[in-house]
């Protein structure tokens, strides 16, 4: 589109997991071989995020697995107010922080995303062009993706408190879009939340939290829909799941809506500039995808 090869593009993502009969998240990704190595789950490996955090930043873990209950009944507060999530109701803090169905360390099921089906499309076409089909079109400001060498498990300063890719990307993404004071300018952001300290690890990843504070903002209500900056507004992949292919373009479609205000009780307040991002992989071997898009051109 930019090159001007093409004037009108539909993007498309879909994904059917529930046809594979068994969760993404709880199986192992590891190749066959001779069964003396085991593999190691999604969830496993986003778990470490939650002790590693405790021991760098000396937080309690009490108080770690306070702000990890709070990211998730945020997200399913947003989520029973959306009418295309997967999961519409709202769920106690009490029974996210009794770790109901124990998945892997310290994540109970409400601290994991859910498996879903799901699709998503978007129409692209040259700025200039956007108002000959819609009143109310978003603009890309900045795009960008970050692969890393996949060399975290194995490599003995990594500490399990970062994506690396992450914060490169963040920072690239920045500089396309001028962006300086990311929890100052930015008015919504998605992000992937697959498991509840995730969220809490991007919120500093990407500048939103200073390092070894982001729990503390996160119970301070920062990321809430009434909060300086609404993180995941439209329920996140909490309440969608992680249909793999669409998860990107569903974040698309919530700044669209949004800043078109159209997205119901969910909606805020004049929006101007929304951030989304996901990453594939897991700790210290991931890529990482983030947008940055706008209200107005320019």
């Amino acid at each position: 589109m930019a090159s001007g090869a093409y004037d009108f593009v539909m993007g498309v993502g879909v994904e059917k997991l529930k046809d594979s009969g068994c969760s993404g998240l709880v199986t192992s990704t590891g190749r066959a071989g001779d069964g003396t190595s085991v593999g190691e789950t999604a969830p496993a490996s986003f778990s470490l995020l939650d002790p590693a955090y405790c021991k760098k930043y000396g937080v309690d873990p009490d108080g770690m697995r306070e702000a990890m209950t709070h990211v998730a009944w945020k997200n399913h507060l947003n989520g029973s107010k959306n009418p295309r999530a997967q999961f519409r109701a709202e769920v106690p803090k009490e029974k996210i922080a009794a770790g109901a169905g124990r998945v892997a360390g310290r994540l109970g099921v409400f601290d994991c995303s859910g498996v879903s089906d799901g699709s998503a499309c978007a129409l692209i076409v040259r700025a200039q062009d956007a108002l000959n089909y819609t009143d109310r079109p978003i603009y890309v400001k900045a795009l960008s993706m970050v692969a890393g060498p996949a060399s975290g498990p194995i490599d003995p300063s990594y500490d399990y408190t970062t994506f690396h890719e992450v914060t490169r990307c963040a920072a690239d993404a920045y500089q396309q879009a001028g962006i300086d004071r990311p929890r100052e300018q930015i008015s919504m952001a998605e992000v992937h939340d697959c498991f509840t300290p995730t969220e809490l690890v991007l919120m500093e990843d990407l500048g939103f939290s200073e390092r070894g504070q982001a729990w503390r903002d996160e119970l301070d209500g920062t990321f809430e829909l009434g909060g300086q900056l609404p993180v995941n507004p439209d329920g996140g992949l909490k309440s969608f799941g992680h249909p793999i292919g669409a998860s990107g373009l569903r974040m698309l479609f919530e700044c669209w809506l949004q800043f078109r205000g159209e997205a119901g009780d969910r909606q805020l307040e004049d929006p101007r500039l929304g951030l989304t991002h996901n990453l594939g992989g897991r700790p210290g071997a991931c890529v990482s995808f983030i947008s940055v898009v706008g209200a107005q051109a320019g």
